[in-house]
């Protein structure tokens, strides 16, 4: 969506909430995706109605017998045409995955990047114990696998206590029109896996994502081994075990290491004991805030270039008493340079920046509504990613 000037931006693609100056509108698209697959769904009833009709115009000296017959097989040819294009889809596109809720409510369809075993799959087990996981290639698979209503949320790492900020997911969320729903914190106990019957002293190379080698470096180098980055820990683990490398190992969690067999020779090798990773949950819907226990709200918004423009954003939370827990800022990938006047060079560059602020005050709560409506008088864009529980857990 287009940055609007004065204007705070709520809501999904199925339903925009804009807060203005010039009064309050509520758009709600139609879900053209929805409406198509239940066409989709009637396309054999509808066929054998048409048929019916068709065979009565032809000709109504046909007896009752022939008749029957050219229904039947108008509805059989038809059938067997639906029925192979249901069965040539790729899994997980199927009809049933299009619904919004699956046919189990009991089973909440969770995706997350990696595969099976990873840190991202043990926070969504952490914050929906009885969930349907669901691996995806590339964080942005997840994001499109929510859109299309493959699954119900998706959780993605935002940031980790040692290793800083994953600035890729911060560009997605403002790319994608998905919202803040649950934050999941988890400490993250980085273990050394080899195959069986093989020790530390004969690992040559380890195998796992640069983040996790970097969080365990104190002992890597006192194995003395050559590192290796892959995409994930546990596609880390997965490759071990399958090509039997007896020669690697891997950083990855413990549950990863049940899963494809692997050995766990130490525990917490990270240099820092206190390792802890910050996940978000995404939905398409967000969630009613409340006031009756801690939320935390997460925005983003751009400002004009000039002295003390930041400080006044920042000063319409101190004002009103409202902690401010994260701020990120990132160069804007449309408009990435601004030419400004300088009288001693002629012209200079800046990078636009989006603000990534996250605050402790929950939407329904009339301090944060004023803050908000006071950083939208200078603001040249604002939109509230979320609104949620904060997770106190850690």
């Amino acid at each position: 969506m287009t940055a609007l000037r004065n204007s705070v931006v709520l809501g999904s693609a199925g339903d925009v909430w804009q807060l203005g100056r010039g009064g309050n509108s509520l758009v709600v698209p139609k879900r053209v995706g929805l409406l198509e697959r239940a066409y989709f769904g009637g396309f054999s009833g509808l066929s054998v109605q048409r048929a019916i009709r068709s065979a009565e115009d032809e000709s109504s000296s046909k007896s009752a017998t022939e008749l029957r017959r050219a229904v039947d097989q108008t509805e059989t040819g038809v059938s067997k045409r639906v029925h192979k294009d249901l069965t040539s889809f790729p899994r997980p596109l199927t009809v049933s995955d299009f619904s919004p809720t699956p046919e189990n409510k009991s089973k909440m369809r969770v995706a997350f990047k990696g595969v099976p075993g990873s840190f991202s799959e043990d926070a969504a087990l952490k914050a929906y114990p009885n969930c349907e996981t669901v691996p995806c290639d590339e964080f942005e698979d997840a994001f499109k696998a929510v859109e299309l209503w493959l699954v119900d949320k998706a959780v993605l790492p935002i940031e980790n206590s040692s290793g800083g900020s994953l600035h890729r997911n911060y560009d997605l969320l403002l790319r994608h029109r998905l919202h803040i729903v649950a934050e999941v914190q988890m400490t993250v106990n980085l273990c050394l896996l080899a195959l069986p019957g093989v020790t530390a002293e004969q690992l040559k190379r380890v195998l796992s994502h640069p983040q996790a080698l970097s969080l365990s470096d104190g002992t890597l180098t006192g194995l003395g081994v050559t590192r290796e980055s892959v995409d994930s820990t546990a596609g880390a683990a997965q490759f071990v075990a399958l090509n039997e490398l007896r020669d690697a190992g891997v950083v990855a969690s413990a549950r990863a290491a049940d899963i494809y067999g692997l050995n766990v020779l130490a525990e917490r090798i990270q240099d820092d004991s206190d390792n802890i990773t910050r996940f978000l949950v995404l939905a398409r819907d967000p969630i009613i805030p409340r006031t009756d226990k801690t939320f935390k709200t997460s925005i983003v918004f751009t400002l004009e270039e000039g002295p003390g423009v930041l400080f006044k954003a920042l000063a319409v939370f101190s004002l009103r008493g409202i902690n401010l827990t994260k701020i990120e800022s990132r160069p804007q990938r449309k408009q990435p340079l601004r030419v400004v006047d300088d009288s001693n060079t002629g012209s200079a560059k800046y990078f636009d920046y989006l603000f990534y602020i996250d605050f402790e005050a929950s939407m329904a709560d009339t301090l944060a509504q004023n803050a908000l409506g006071h950083l939208q008088e200078f603001a040249t864009f604002l939109r509230v990613l979320g609104c949620y529980p904060m997770d106190t857990s850690v």
